[in-house]
């Protein structure tokens, strides 16, 4: 007899199925019935790990949360291996699941989501801004990274070149991650003072 899941193991499978669902057939498909037919087990079941629908949905946004949380790189590193470790996890982790990258760039989907979901989604959101604008400030420090343009800027531009590498990757119609890395390592890499003639 296989021995019962303990119900920290089931609610992540069961927000991992929502993401799933989400990502291939969108919010509107994301009925307690799919759910549960998804996790294998019945409605009823479903509800002994979440309490109602919009409980599944705070829980899902908890997941996604968690998930990203999980990609953030040793704060210790030096900067420009911090952004590339955090650029190549969070491309890794969409890869494997695009219900993350759905849920955090869909604006529709942001205000289908109660409350307490989309405030978790946009701190996270923020969260990332914050790690990547403080590793961009210590290469700035240290002469690692360009210093000519604020780091709240060039945060912004890695990390929407991240998001974007990430959606073109879903469709297939985006280079690799290396090659997204490299330019963005060009980017960001401090200018070399013109030589005069």
């Amino acid at each position: 007899m296989t021995p019962r899941k303990s119900t920290e193991v089931r609610r992540a499978e069961i927000a991992d199925a929502a993401l799933h669902i989400v990502a291939t057939r969108g919010i509107a498909a994301l009925s307690t019935q799919a759910l549960a037919d998804a996790v294998g087990l019945t409605t009823g079941a479903l509800f002994k790990h979440f309490a109602s629908r919009e409980a599944i949905l705070i829980g899902l946004a908890e997941r996604v949360v968690e998930l990203l949380a999980a990609t953030y790189p040793d704060s210790t590193l030096p900067p420009l291996e911090r952004l590339t470790k955090l650029a190549a996890a969070r491309l890794s982790l969409v890869a494997d699941s695009a219900g993350v990258l759905t849920l955090v760039m869909s604006e529709q989907l942001a205000l289908a989501l109660p409350n307490d979901a989309a405030c978790l989604l946009r701190d996270a959101v923020g969260d990332t801004r914050r790690f990547a604008a403080r590793a961009i400030l210590d290469g700035q420090t240290d002469g690692s990274i360009r210093a000519d343009v604020p780091a709240d800027g060039l945060a912004l531009l890695f990390l929407g070149a991240v998001q974007i590498t990430a959606l073109t990757r879903r469709t297939g119609a985006a280079p690799g991650a290396d090659h997204a890395l490299t330019t963005l390592h060009l980017l960001i890499q401090p200018t070399k003072p013109q030589e005069s003639l």
